[in-house]
C-alpha cells in the first residue's frame, strides 16, 4: 500500500509518503497499525478522511486491497 499524507497528518506521520508492506486490511486495521508506527499520528487519524485509489471510505471495515493508494487527509479550513 502507498499511503500519502497531506498537511497535519504529515507533521504528525513525520513524513509524507510511505510503502506499507501489508495484505488486504480493514479501514479499522489500517488505522491502527499506522497509529502504532507513527507516534503522534493516532489522535490525528480520528479526524482525518481517507481516500482509496481516490474514493473516500467511510465503512470502518471495508477492506483495502495490498496494492491500494491512500490518501491521508486531515481537515481544511477554507476561506
Amino acid at each position: 500500500m502507498q499511503i500519502s499524507y497531506y498537511a497535519g497528518a504529515a507533521d504528525a506521520a513525520g513524513l509524507e509518503t510511505e510503502q506499507l508492506d501489508a495484505d488486504q486490511l480493514t479501514v479499522t486495521e489500517l488505522i491502527g497499525m499506522l497509529g502504532t508506527l507513527h507516534d503522534g499520528l493516532a489522535p490525528v487519524l480520528t479526524r482525518c478522511s481517507l481516500l482509496v485509489d481516490g474514493q473516500r471510505v467511510d465503512d470502518p471495515e471495508e477492506l483495502i486491497s495490498a496494492g491500494s493508494r491512500i490518501d491521508v487527509l486531515p481537515p481544511f479550513a477554507g476561506g
